[in-house]
C-alpha cells in the first residue's frame, strides 16, 4: 500500500511522514534532500540547475515509486513523483528558470514514467499560506534554502491549488495553517482519525494493521 504526502516547502511533508510511521508502523521513504548534489546550487543559479535538479529528483522518485510497488508493506512517501511534474517543473518553465526544450524533454520522460506505475493509494495534501512556510523554512534553518525567493514559492503554491483541485484519485487536504500536527497532539489526532476514515472505506479492515 502507497501513502504519499504532497506539499510545497516548508508545508511539514516530512515531519507528518515520520509522525505517520511511528504512529501506524509505516515504513517511511523519505525525499532526497540532505545529500542532493544539486541543491545548493540551484537556489544561487535557478535557469542553470533547473533542469538537472529536476531529472535528478525524478530519476529519484521513479525509482521510489518502482520498489513501492514491488512491496507488500505500507509505505508512506514524502512528496511525490506527480509534484515534480505537474508543479516544479511547470513553475521553473514559466518563471523563465526552464527552457521549452528542456520542459518538452522532462514532460515526455514523466509520461512515459508514469505510463509504468500506478497512483497512490491514499494522496495526503498539506495545504499552507505562504506566510506559514516562510515561517517554518525560517525555523528549520537550512542554508540553502535562504535564498529561495517568494515569488518562487508563490508560483509553487499556486501550481498546487491547481493540481489539487482537478486531483482524481483518493484525497485528503490537510489545512497546515491551523493543524498544528507537529507540536500538537490533539492535532495530530484529527489527522489520523481522517486517515482511518478514509482508509476503511478503501481497504479491508486487516490491511490496516500492516
Amino acid at each position: 500500500m502507497h501513502i504519499a504526502i504532497a506539499g510545497n516547502i516548508g508545508s511539514g511533508k516530512t515531519t507528518l511522514t515520520k509522525m505517520l510511521a511511528a504512529h501506524y508502523g509505516w515504513i517511511p521513504k523519505y525525499e532526497p534532500v540532505d545529500f542532493n548534489p544539486y541543491l545548493s546550487d540551484f537556489y544561487e543559479d535557478m535557469s542553470r540547475w533547473s533542469f538537472n535538479l529536476q531529472i535528478y529528483f525524478l530519476n529519484k522518485r521513479f525509482k521510489d515509486v518502482v520498489e513501492i510497488s514491488k512491496s507488500d508493506l505500507v509505505v508512506v512517501q514524502d512528496r511525490t513523483i506527480y509534484e515534480d511534474a505537474r508543479i516544479f517543473a511547470p513553475n521553473l518553465h514559466d518563471m523563465g528558470l526552464m527552457s521549452s526544450r528542456d520542459f518538452e524533454n522532462y514532460s515526455e520522460l514523466f509520461d512515459l514514467m508514469m505510463s509504468l506505475v500506478k497512483a497512490p493509494d491514499l494522496m495526503i495534501y498539506l495545504k499552507s499560506s505562504i506566510p506559514n512556510l516562510i515561517s517554518q523554512i525560517q525555523k528549520r534553518g537550512r542554508e540553502y534554502e535562504r535564498s529561495i525567493r517568494i515569488d518562487y514559492l508563490s508560483g509553487l503554491n499556486e501550481k498546487y491549488d491547481n493540481w489539487i483541485s482537478t486531483y482524481k484519485g483518493n484525497l485528503l487536504v490537510i489545512d497546515a495553517d491551523h493543524i498544528k500536527f507537529g507540536n500538537n497532539p490533539e492535532d495530530f489526532e484529527k489527522i489520523t482519525n481522517m486517515i482511518d476514515a478514509q482508509m476503511f472505506g478503501l481497504f479491508p479492515a486487516p490491511e490496516q494493521s500492516k
